[in-house]
């Protein structure tokens, strides 16, 4: 019987990398078998880039200001032959062209319970979450498409929100679910147990 084939993972990131790093963690621990993270594609000097290469993860860096940063970034993923794509952390929009190559294949993770705070980003999410007084809040992980934040849902679990909630306490409990359930994604994507316009 040949080897099974490793599942090619591609990273996409532009900041510290937090889910990342739990991702490498579980690689390094065997529970991320069979999972080959193939690329770190940086838009800039980030956090995520170092974690990569301190654990022999390939980086690319794309300027982020280059005007060809769009069809460099859809280049250097299409050459790296992904089996799953993983914004971690990924500051860019991606172009209609990049999502309709890769349908299906991309992930994304968002620190609230979609739909509800879509289209900001972290710290001003949670900053709306206490402002509206909500008891809930969580992380959603979904398919990444043009429209921000209005992929299929894959993952969804939640946190309580405290009286005493403060923006960084609320991000801990967030980022603590994200570390969780991104690999346990990841790995539902590698066994094919993603049955996609069905639940789960």
């Amino acid at each position: 019987m040949p080897p099974k084939k490793p599942f090619r993972v591609v990273v996409l990131a532009s900041t510290n990398g937090t889910d990342f790093s739990a991702m490498l963690e579980e690689k390094r621990d065997g529970k991320l078998k069979d999972v080959e993270f193939v690329g770190l594609v940086a838009n800039k000097n980030c956090g995520a880039a170092e974690r990569a290469a301190a654990a022999g993860v390939p980086v690319f860096l794309i300027d982020g200001k280059a005007e060809n940063f769009h069809e460099e970034l859809f280049e250097t993923v299409k050459l790296l032959e992904p089996d799953l794509i993983c914004l971690v952390g990924w500051m860019r929009f991606l172009r209609a062209n990049f999502c309709a190559e890769f349908e299906n294949k991309i992930l994304n993770v968002h620190p609230s319970l979609l739909p509800k705070f879509a289209g900001k980003m972290d710290g001003s999410v949670h900053e709306d979450v206490l402002a509206a007084g909500e008891k809930n809040s969580g992380m959603t992980i979904h398919l990444a498409t043009a429209d921000i934040d209005a992929g299929e849902i894959i993952c969804q679990k939640e946190c309580d929100v405290a009286e005493d909630e403060t923006v960084e306490s609320l991000r801990e409990k967030v980022q603590t679910l994200e570390k969780k359930w991104y690999p346990e994604v990841v790995r539902w994507f590698r066994d094919e147990k993603i049955f996609l316009n069905e639940k789960l």
